[in-house]
């Protein structure tokens, strides 16, 4: 596995492999008053994000870090795409200086996965790209992370039942956990206005509903999606007020689910719109516990492309 920039680059076995290596290296920093590991000493990791993130680009950072890579910030507002500087170049740019890794977030999708073939040689040498979130494709290690979080949740991933819910027409995080959960064993369940449902849904390894009460009471976990107002152009629905009564997830919602079940959102929140503001706080959320795992989802995927498999000395 040279790049991550699909879920279809995974499939159980390696992304199975990913959780427990996530989950060994979060044993392996329990207690330690000094969170440094060598294992990517020497290594130069590279952040690039044409759009604004808090989570994904903090979390990329702090996982370099922890693991004693170098990591480098590339502001985009003040490199010379500011002055007209093409992605390509920009890339085999990064590429020269010496980037081991390149953590790309880009508002088009498939921006990552044409970089990667731009720095691949041909020897097949090149950095490691990582995908964090390209467009409306994908967003595959919120995916993993969060697949993380529920097997911490609910012990097992295989057949539960995970009902995403909202704007799954620009969601790049829906599609790469519809995949990724399915493909883990998940019954997964899209609840969504016909307005915000992307052309082709049907196909994905999903049931699609419009009501989100009749999917609460066998739901084993409810995931939220963020309204990507940026991304629209045009009205997919009447109100905010609107959306927030039909798809909302609210106090009284949220009493219909199993006492065991568990609410996701991969953040920023909307509060009061597509999440209530006790809900995001209330012992069910997990909110929280995301920002934390996604550290060290994305510790176990540069070690993956970086190092290799650690129990079998693999080469990636």
């Amino acid at each position: 596995m040279k790049h991550l920039l699909s879920v279809a680059d995974l499939n159980p076995a390696s992304a199975t492999a990913l959780l427990d290596e996530a989950n060994r290296f979060e044993q392996a920093l329990l207690g330690r008053e000094v969170r440094k590991l060598p294992t990517l000493r020497g290594r130069t990791i590279m952040t690039v994000f044409y759009e604004n993130s808090t989570r994904t680009r903090v979390s990329f950072e702090v996982a370099g870090k922890w693991m004693s890579a170098d990591v480098i910030n590339v502001s985009i507002s003040a490199s010379s795409v500011s002055k007209g500087e093409s992605l390509r170049d920009t890339a085999m740019t990064l590429h020269a200086a010496g980037a081991d890794a390149l953590v790309v977030r880009h508002p088009a999708s498939g921006a990552p996965a044409q970089i990667a073939s731009w720095t691949r040689g041909a020897d097949g040498s090149g950095p490691a790209v990582i995908n964090a979130g390209d467009g409306t494709h994908e967003h595959p290690t919120q995916a993993l992370l969060d697949a993380y979080t529920l097997r911490q949740r609910l012990g097992d991933i295989a057949g539960r039942r995970i009902v995403i819910v909202g704007d799954v027409l620009h969601s790049r995080v829906a599609r790469s956990n519809a995949l990724l959960l399915s493909m883990l064993g998940a019954e997964v369940v899209l609840v969504a206005p016909p307005t915000l449902l992307p052309v082709g849904a049907e196909t994905w390894p999903v049931t699609i509903g419009h009501s989100l009460e009749a999917e609460l009471p066998a739901a084993d976990a409810v995931m939220m999606l963020r309204v990507q107002a940026e991304r629209m152009n045009g009205s997919f629905f009447p109100s905010a007020r609107e959306y927030a009564i039909s798809y909302g997830l609210n106090d009284r919602r949220i009493s219909m689910l199993p006492d065991h079940a568990v609410v996701l959102h991969p953040g920023p929140m909307v509060r009061g719109m597509e999440i209530g503001f006790s809900v995001a706080d209330s012992h069910r959320s997990t909110v929280l516990q995301q920002v934390t795992n996604g550290v060290h989802i994305r510790m176990a995927v540069l070690f993956r492309l970086l190092v290799g498999l650690a129990d079998s000395g693999e080469e990636s």
